[in-house]
């Protein structure tokens, strides 16, 4: 989670919306991603699309089991989507996203025992620093706001 925690980073670097997701398998690291909807003008363009985008890619395969990702924030409804369709076998992130997170939050696509694939999820590691650095984020973008008159 520390890995992600620097891609997040980079993100913000970027002024994208601090995310960053790690994709792992058997302890080396396969992929990263952090958000670039922005910079790519891309709707799609989460931290965890990209890394799953990446390591597929680079594996030649869109099965991407026995891997574990590893995302600073709660994963929405698209990208637990593709979590679930890429076979990753384990997702831990960071912090909950009480307005988009569908692993637990708003939803739980991940404990949908119709879905062929289930992805063994955890919660909550290194999650007040994950916070954090999306709240300095959000923070600053406020305080570059002209004031409205």
């Amino acid at each position: 989670m520390g890995m992600a925690l620097e891609v997040a980073k980079e993100a913000y670097r970027a002024e994208e919306v601090p995310v960053g997701a790690v994709l792992v398998k058997e302890g080396a690291v396969i992929a990263t991603g952090y958000n670039q909807r922005e910079g790519l003008q891309d709707p799609t363009a989460h931290a965890e699309l990209l890394a799953i985008r990446s390591a597929a890619q680079a594996k030649k395969s869109w099965r991407l089991t026995d891997t574990t990702l590893y995302v600073t924030l709660e994963p929405c409804a698209m990208c637990a989507g593709a979590i679930i369709q890429s076979r990753v076998t384990r997702l831990v992130f960071g912090t909950h996203d009480p307005k988009a997170g569908a692993c637990g939050s708003i939803c739980d696509l991940t404990t949908e025992t119709r879905f062929n694939h289930h992805v063994i999820v955890q919660s909550g590691i290194l999650a007040e620093d994950c916070r954090n650095l999306l709240q300095q984020f959000f923070q600053q973008l406020r305080e570059a706001q002209p004031v409205p008159s």
